[in-house]
Order: structure tokens, then sequence, then C-alpha cells
């Protein structure tokens, strides 16, 4: 294979004209530049100069082999001015994954802010079901609350953004909709419920939090869509829990109030990749998501 360094070498030779006039210009001695060029000739493996007056000019492999280092020595400088806007956090392309409930509220002000310092970055956004996904530079997923903040394990750091707590949706006119304050978890105890979340980390909130309260909460209804529990709700099928980001749109006929005795907390983290923090443009949107 051809060594790029003494195809560079080559083309100051042949654009010089002289083999002296090349080594001042790369600061080799001439010693030096004639061996580079000695050891080219036997890896092409045909002549690359010959004498011309009291230089040298290129042989027409000597010329091909110069045409093209000239090539590459662009594509060179051009890969390491791309590298260094990589590096700078001025280019690229980062994957995210968010789930549903994260999107308004979290994702969307934290990539207007992050887009105003990396307008050159493409952010490849979609939605996953929660869990770190494997081919994403970061993902929100939630955790159980106290599941730790910048820990690190399987190539993943997690990093706390915020605790999302539960609020008990209540059909309108419903005994305990005329309350002005918070309702105890456990006064929901013989009460129907709609289940809003699928089982994992969110279920377990809730189900942590009942059991801490006294009771198991009979669902009566699975639902695992915040705004299709509050339809449930709505019609008197039951009450709900449904965490506060997961109520951007309300149902005109529910009642929501805030719960205690104890209060069920989601912890919402971001995922991201050990290696993908070596990146300006991952650090900045983390950034972003925890300032948002």
């Amino acid at each position: 294979m051809l060594d790029v360094r003494r195809l560079q070498v080559l083309r100051a030779v042949v654009t010089s004209g002289s083999v002296t006039a090349a080594a001042a210009n790369l600061g080799y001695t001439p010693s030096a530049v004639s061996q580079q060029i000695g050891v080219l000739e036997k890896e092409a493996g045909i002549a690359l100069l010959e004498r011309f007056g009291r230089g040298v000019r290129p042989t027409a492999a000597g010329r091909l082999l110069t045409e093209h280092a000239a090539v590459i020595g662009r594509q060179v400088a051009e890969a390491e001015t791309a590298l260094a806007d990589l590096r700078a956090g001025r280019t690229g392309q980062i994957a995210v994954r968010y789930f549903a409930t994260a999107g308004a509220d979290l994702v969307a002000p934290a990539l207007a802010r992050f887009r105003t310092e990396h307008p050159g970055v493409r952010v490849d956004l979609r939605i996953a079901d929660g869990a770190p996904d494997e081919e994403a530079d970061l993902t929100l997923a939630v955790r159980r609350r106290g599941g730790g903040s910048d820990s690190a394990a399987d190539g993943l750091r997690w990093v706390h953004l915020l605790d999302d707590p539960y609020r008990a949706v209540l059909p309108r006119g419903h005994p305990l909709a005329d309350r002005r304050t918070s309702v105890d978890l456990a006064e929901l105890a013989a009460e129907a419920w709609v289940g809003s979340e699928r089982p994992g980390p969110c279920l377990d909130a809730v189900l942590d939090a009942c059991a801490a309260a006294g009771f198991t909460p009979d669902i009566a209804v699975e639902c695992e869509e915040y705004g299709t529990a509050q339809g449930f709700v709505a019609a008197g099928l039951g009450v709900s829990l449904i965490p506060l980001t997961g109520l951007g749109s309300r149902h005109p006929n529910v009642v929501v109030r805030k719960v205690r005795g104890p209060e069920p907390v989601r912890s919402i983290h971001a995922a991201v990749r050990e290696s993908s923090l070596a990146l300006p443009a991952v650090r900045g949107l983390l950034t972003a998501l925890q300032e948002v």
C-alpha cells in the first residue's frame, strides 16, 4: 500500500522542482527526502522521478501519483476540519429517544434551547418505549425514585432530570372532588380504578405508594394512555392516578387533586452512552434538558 505521507513528499518535490527545495519547504534534510522517495518508488514498483538539468522532474508514474497526492491532501484537510467541527459540537448527528409524556414539557423546550447553541447538529429524535436504546446517544427513561444519579452501568450513565408526581384524577361530582387541598391516597382504597400505566417503573411507583397506604388498587379498567384514562374517569368508570407531565391536556369532566400519604412519584432520567459523553453536542443537549 502506498504511504500517504510519502505521496505528499513526492508532491513537494515535483511542485518545487528539486529535492533540496522540497527539503527546505518541508523542514527535512535532502537525504531524508531522497530516502522517502526511494521507499515510495519501491512501493510503487516504478521510477517516479528523473534528473532534469540541476533538478528533477516526474515520470509519467510520478505525475500520476502527484495528481492523486493533491486530491488526497485536500481530502485529509477536509477530514481534519470536519473532525474539528465535530469535536467542537458545530456539526454531527445525535440520536435521541423519548417517551410520549416527556415530549411537550421537557424535550421540545430543551431542543429549542439546544438548537440555538448547536445549529449545525442534526438531532434524530424518535419516540420509544422508555427503555434505553442501544443505538441512541441519549434516551429519556423512568426509573424508581432514588435509583441513583450520575451512576454508570452497561456503558450508560444515568442522570436524574426531574421527579414527576402523580395526581388523583376524579370524575366531576365525586365526593372528594370538592376538596380544595390534597387527597389522602387511602381514601381511594375502596374505589374502582382506571389503570393508566403498563407494567414497569411507572406502574411500580403507583403500586408501591398504594402498598404504603395499606391497599392494592382494584383496577376495573386497564388503559395505557393518559388521555383515554381521563375519558374513562370522566364517564364515571373509576378514579385514576396520572403523572403531572401526563396532564398537559385535561378532560373538562375530571377534577385533578394532589395526593398525599404518600405521594406517588416517578423519576425521569436521561440514559446517556458513556462514549457519547465525549461529544460536546450530547453534553449540550443534556445540559439543556437539565436546565428545562
